[in-house]
């Protein structure tokens, strides 16, 4: 019976790593992906709800970082916060959306148009759902009225950075071309996340949910554009033939 299921493990994996197994790999990881992410924002919910341990951490983080702010770095993650929100992430996403376009990456622009709206909204919902207040200070260095749980700012970062990531470990063949790109687009999004939890408008929990909210936003999106463009393209040489 173990020797049944090993083999079975063995052939499936294989099937996953051969060439022709391509989309069964991509389809394999998101699907984790997807369940991963889900599962940390869930036990995320769950503590915040409860107020568990965890939020006695958030207090603590969030008060240390109100008692060591100071200039010029208050105005470096203002600007930081500033560019990740409203008009400046529209900019951004229309950008990058553009450049999909002119190179003919079609379903990378659907993907950014649909996954980052959409987002948006979800994040909304789960304020409303959560009703977490904001974190308050005497002098806070930001006032802000809406829910904090999670992190608006920082799920787009995560989205937008994410996504341009994905598509450049697609792409490029380089490996130290993949690794830059990541590395590149996770220190963005904790930049992100950082400069909120600074500025006094998150908490740790926060952005943490919003990163795993965003990770599984993402992987349903990717996976499904994948699949997409697998389809029409293998129609496409069906019908050639």
């Amino acid at each position: 019976m173990a020797h049944q299921i090993f083999s079975k493990s063995v052939r499936f994996i294989e099937a996953r790593l051969s060439p022709g197994g391509e989309f069964g790999l991509h389809l394999t990881a998101g699907v984790a992906l997807l369940a991963l992410a889900m599962a940390v924002l869930h036990e995320l919910a769950e503590a915040v709800v409860g107020q568990a341990g965890i939020t006695v951490l958030d207090q603590q983080v969030a008060d240390w970082f109100h008692r060591h702010a100071f200039e010029p770095l208050t105005g470096f993650m203002r600007l930081v916060s500033y560019l990740h929100t409203g008009a400046p992430m529209v900019l951004m996403v229309l950008a990058l959306a553009y450049y999909f376009w002119r190179i003919k990456a079609r379903y990378w622009m659907l993907a950014l148009l649909v996954a980052t709206p959409t987002g948006a909204i979800l994040n909304v919902a789960i304020k409303y759902l959560i009703q977490r207040p904001r974190p308050v200070f005497e002098q806070p260095l930001v006032s802000l009225l809406t829910y904090s749980f999670p992190s608006g700012h920082t799920a787009a970062a995560t989205i937008y950075w994410g996504l341009l990531a994905s598509y450049l470990v697609m792409v490029r063949p380089e490996w130290h071309a993949r690794l830059l790109a990541v590395l590149l687009s996770v220190g963005m999004v904790l930049l992100v996340a950082l400069s909120r939890m600074y500025l006094g408008a998150h908490y740790l929990s926060d952005v943490l949910a919003a990163m795993a909210e965003s990770v599984a936003w993402l992987a349903i999106w990717i996976t499904a554009m994948s699949t997409l463009r697998r389809r029409r393209e293998a129609q496409q040489r069906a019908l050639a033939n």
